[in-house]
């Protein structure tokens, strides 16, 4: 039987709400007769907002209450971004669409200054993300960083306040949420590798829902997807936290696939770089591949200080 109405669930962060409004109209280009409904939810990630996502358990907890409304019949997809999604899937559930990524990069915010080489010695950078935290560490480590959650506007408005001399984000929300002024430069990847999977977004369903798989089908982006699968298998063999200082990045070029790795020490002095390249249909095993290439510099060891091993 054909399905006349569709349910998508979402974060309620102007961001998220709006990369479920242009999943919605893609959906419907692809099927006019389709009614389809917007389920808000705000997560545990979006209530903590006053302490790390260290510390209440990691960027699983954008997804887990979507994933919990698909498994209980009361969505039918979720829509997320791909860097905050967890390397490993509840049971039930499948990552069947990923989107054309936007632009992967890092960029830097201020009023002030026009790039992080700008800045003076002391100055206040915002940034949650260890990633970041740590590949500034290694070409800035005289400016201060401070945590920085939120969302978009959020963090833009407490750059504007002054609280910070400036701040880094990624480029695909600020150019989703057509705020592309307020960049003031672009991080390279060499610069700053990206976080795996930064810069697209996933579309999750039930594993046994054949049907609704058959429809999102058409926005899944081969390309992006290849790309995505080999970054997340390096994430995953090195252990996998999102909210670890790992960065992933994959290129495709003439069907051979280029997959950058890093792994950083919180302070960004010691930094293991790794890099690997072959077939796209062996994406994930490319990926596999850098992380043990990482593994044999030492990145276990660099992770388990991290996490307290």
């Amino acid at each position: 039987m054909t399905k006349r109405h569709l349910i998508i669930a979402t974060r309620q962060s102007p961001l998220a709400l709006c990369q479920a409004e242009l999943t919605k109209a893609m959906l419907l280009a692809l099927h006019p007769s389709l009614s389809i409904e917007l389920l808000g939810i705000t997560t545990q990630a979006d209530k903590h907002l006053d302490v790390t996502l260290t510390t209440i358990g990691g960027k699983g907890l954008f997804v887990k209450e979507l994933e919990e409304a698909l498994l209980a019949g009361r969505a039918d997809i979720a829509v997320h971004s791909m860097k905050d999604v967890p390397m490993e899937l509840p049971s039930g559930l499948c990552l069947p669409v990923i989107s054309e990524r936007q632009d992967a990069r890092d960029v830097f915010l201020s009023k002030q200054y026009a790039s992080l080489a700008q800045l003076p010695r002391g100055a206040r950078l915002g940034t949650a993300s260890l990633r970041r935290q740590a590949q500034v560490c290694a070409i800035r480590p005289d400016i201060e960083l401070r945590d920085l959650r939120g969302n978009i506007h959020t963090r833009i408005n407490r750059l504007d306040q002054g609280d910070f001399d400036a701040i880094i984000l990624a480029s695909a929300g600020i150019k989703r949420m057509e705020l592309e002024g307020r960049i003031r430069s672009y991080f390279s990847v060499a610069e700053m590798l990206p976080a795996a999977g930064q810069g697209a977004l996933g579309i999750e369903c039930r594993e046994e829902d054949e049907h609704v798989k058959a429809m999102i089908a058409p926005l899944n982006h081969a390309i992006t997807h290849i790309c995505v699968l080999a970054e997340r298998a390096l994430c995953r063999r090195l252990g996998g936290g999102c909210q670890l200082p790992v960065a992933s990045y994959a290129e495709i070029h003439h069907d051979v696939l280029i997959l950058h790795g890093l792994v950083a020490s919180r302070d960004g002095l010691h930094i293991l770089r790794a890099q690997q390249q072959g077939t796209s249909a062996h994406a994930e095993s490319i990926g596999i591949r850098v992380a043990e290439v990482l593994l044999q510099q030492g990145a276990d060891k660099i992770l388990d200080a991290f996490l307290g091993v």
